[in-house]
């Protein structure tokens, strides 16, 4: 197998930590997307979307969307609960992660760290903070709760948002407050296989 990515996304960092927890091998193709690397009409006749993270098997099939890739490279193991009701809670983490975490936490950083800060998207990234503590705050709930997002232990909803909380200090986030999350994001770094983040 072969992973496209970019080892600072988090995005692509999701896959990249997945793959050591569970002990795979799959080669990792570096991406540019700042050269347009994703935007090539050989990248974009694997995924039409040009976006990464993108898996391609050996057979040449592809998946994109970093949350699909997880549930293919985690079939079967004990990051996917077997319940159904607990499978939806899996999946409502993750779509929380998209639609209420990411767009705030992930495009702050991406204007802090890819693009520079620029002056014409400083507005833009002030804009986010708000959304993005908002999230935190969900977050900081379930994990007063329980010491994992799904209960006593990892599974794909921990990965999936571990991978830009633990760098949320990069969109301007402050995790002083959250001590719940900050306690979660140390037993994620504490798992066997952990991988941290390419600086």
């Amino acid at each position: 197998m072969r992973i496209y990515g970019d080892k600072k996304s988090g995005n692509c960092y999701k896959i990249q930590l997945l793959v050591s927890l569970l002990g795979k091998v799959c080669d990792w193709v570096d991406v540019d997307i700042l050269r347009g690397e994703t935007r090539t009409p050989s990248f974009l006749e694997k995924a039409p979307n040009g976006k990464i993270p993108m898996l391609e098997l050996d057979d040449g099939r592809v998946l994109t969307e970093s949350n699909a890739i997880l549930h293919y490279l985690a079939s079967g193991s004990l990051l996917i609960p077997h319940s159904a009701f607990d499978f939806a809670k899996l999946l409502q983490w993750q779509f929380f992660e998209q639609y209420s975490h990411e767009p705030y936490i992930a495009v702050a950083r991406y204007i802090n760290v890819y693009l520079g800060m620029p002056d014409d998207r400083r507005e833009e990234f002030a804009a986010k903070q708000a959304g993005g503590y908002r999230a935190l705050e969900v977050m900081e709930a379930q994990l007063n709760k329980t010491p994992f997002l799904l209960g006593d232990s990892l599974s794909l909803a921990d990965i999936s948002l571990f991978a830009y909380t633990h760098v949320a200090h990069e969109g301007g986030f402050d995790l002083s407050a959250f001590p719940a999350v900050r306690n979660w994001i140390s037993l994620i770094q504490d798992q066997k296989g952990f991988v941290a983040m390419s600086a």
